[in-house]
């Protein structure tokens, strides 16, 4: 078995409980976002957050509302987005001692697991008290639904640690190399051997040198992004307590083996890494300027005792220069595609969640084959990341880099179902990287059985979408659940899940995008689809 494969089969996520984790995704997923994805929860209405979360139970017209047991377990909501465990325990150690936080970025909360829930007491005691403020923000607190944080490794020690990590990139706009991760967690401790991995998304295992070193990095980085807006770390114990390397390349590395031979990459998919070779120090060396990444927590129990680390990791801002090589290019070459189903626009409705897409044209020589020119080399090595070999109507997809630069509109054709086999998206609507903004609303999600619908009108209903696969001929969906819309809100919003990804995928190539008209409306709803981060509902 390849180093690889070994790791791939590392867990995934922390158990949360299934009432916990839904009421997370409604609070999540907002119905007319502009993209998908959806970044960040809205600002609720500050007198009804304060309401909710600051207490334990709360008193409407005279009558107690629903009651959540107490827990060792507190949730915590209202989190600022830079905010990073080592925040949390920093604010919340007073209350008690605390086993385990784990962090969800996106949502802006997290869990934290006390010792003793005299401890959970009185940290939602104080929250309903007075304002208790994390990296400089008031929090809310509640009980968890959770008794206890499951943890990957020594389950029946809540204390226990590994000096091995598993990493969780989310919203990965920017590839991520073992020297990348070298950079971000070494000046905290040393680091031993990196083992990356790209099966569900972005993961990376990160041995260090000792447990203590382990718990500083988890502490220091868990909910902190690698570049701005994006690249989100989460963060765990991971379940070996080594990891065997057998060769040092972007994907793996061992640092104690500095001769493992480096592997050898085709033609065509070789590039620099954006940080050059492994780096031994932090000052230009030619990737222009650089900018302030992770600052370390100032409480000394975080960094390293040397006085040759910075108190801030620096890395240099990606741009095209130092990314790309000769043969790098932003034009995917996509095979087996199926002759019959398979046209321009349903290559965008699936090449659209990873970057903007310019052109797509069909191969006249090369049946089953197009070219897809999308906003840059970034956004083709995200689609090959995801899209790779996945199954689109019985057929399982090549993505590759292409040798062409541009795709050029010539020998144009007809396809078997009509359409044409070129077609230019350079100026829709329903690109979703057109600006920063957009881009970072984005969360780059690989495929999934578990759709996220939005921007539907409120009178659609589970029939009428159910309905609408029906009619265009796509797997239906076994689930239905639809999200709690703002009073203000013109549109819906909510999750499909499907037998298996497959389908899932195979309904978001045909029906995102889709029209919906409404009587008397005078403009139809464009129905948006992408993959959700749910497993399951």
């Amino acid at each position: 078995m390849s180093t690889l494969e070994e790791y791939e089969r590392a867990p995934k996520r922390l158990k949360v409980s299934a009432e916990e984790e839904e009421e997370e995704l409604e609070e999540g997923e907002e119905s007319d976002s502009a993209s998908a994805g959806l970044l960040g929860d809205d600002e609720e209405d500050e007198g009804q957050n304060r309401a909710r979360w600051s207490c334990a139970e709360r008193k409407d017209s005279g009558s107690e509302t629903h009651r959540i047991a107490p827990s060792p377990v507190v949730h915590v909501r209202g989190l600022c987005e830079s905010v990073v465990e080592a925040d949390l325990v920093e604010s919340l150690e007073k209350f008690g001692n605390i086993c385990y936080v784990m962090m969800m970025p996106f949502k802006r909360q997290a869990l934290v697991e006390f010792e003793e829930v005299q401890s959970a007491d009185r940290c939602v005691a104080s929250g309903s008290q007075e304002p208790v403020y994390i990296a400089g923000q008031q929090a809310y607190f509640n009980y968890s639904t959770s008794k206890r944080i499951t943890r990957p490794t020594n389950a029946d020690d809540p204390n226990s640690g590994n000096k091995v990590l598993l990493l969780s990139v989310q919203n990965p706009l920017y590839p991520i190399t073992t020297d990348v991760l070298y950079t971000v967690c070494n000046p905290i401790g040393n680091v031993l051997r990196i083992v990356i991995f790209k099966r569900n998304g972005i993961q990376a295992m990160v041995e260090f040198e000792s447990i203590q070193n382990a718990q500083k990095a988890k502490a220091a980085l868990n909910g902190a992004d690698i570049y701005a807006g994006c690249c989100t770390l989460k963060i765990e114990y991971a379940r070996p307590s080594r990891l065997n390397v057998i060769r040092n390349d972007n994907d793996s590395w061992d640092y104690t083996k500095p001769f493992l031979l480096r592997r050898e990459r085709g033609k065509g998919r070789q590039r620099q890494a954006i940080l050059g070779e492994h780096p031994s120090s932090y000052s230009d060396n030619g990737y222009g300027a650089h900018c302030p990444l992770l600052p370390l927590p100032s409480n000394n129990r975080f960094k390293r005792v040397s006085h040759d680390v910075t108190e801030v990791v620096t890395y240099p801002l990606p741009h095209t220069s130092s990314y790309m090589s000769p043969a790098s290019s932003s034009v995917a070459m996509v095979s087996g595609l199926h002759p019959a189903k398979m046209n321009c626009t349903r290559i965008f409705n699936l090449f659209c969640l990873y970057g903007n897409i310019e052109k797509v044209k069909f191969m006249k020589s090369v049946p089953g084959t197009a070219l897809v020119e999308m906003g840059d080399e970034y956004a083709v090595d995200r689609a090959i990341t995801h899209l790779n070999s996945i199954k689109v109507f019985s057929k399982r997809l090549n993505v590759c880099v292409s040798k062409q630069h541009a795709v050029i509109p010539s020998q144009v054709f007809e396809l078997e179902d009509g359409s044409s086999s070129y077609k230019d998206f350079a100026m829709t609507r329903n690109n979703r990287f057109t600006s920063a903004g957009q881009a970072s609303k984005n969360i780059i999600q690989p495929p999934s059985c578990v759709l996220h619908f939005y921007n539907v009108p409120p009178c659609v209903r589970e029939d009428d979408l159910q309905r609408l696969c029906t009619e265009h001929d796509v797997p239906g969906f076994i689930k239905y659940k639809v999200f709690d819309a703002k009073p203000s809100s013109k549109t819906i919003s909510g999750l499909l899940e499907f037998d298996s990804k497959t389908h899932a995928v195979e309904v978001l190539t045909v029906l995102n995008h889709h029209q919906i008209r409404i009587p008397n409306g005078s403009n139809p709803y464009t129905l948006k689809l992408c993959f959700s981060t749910s497993s399951h509902l």
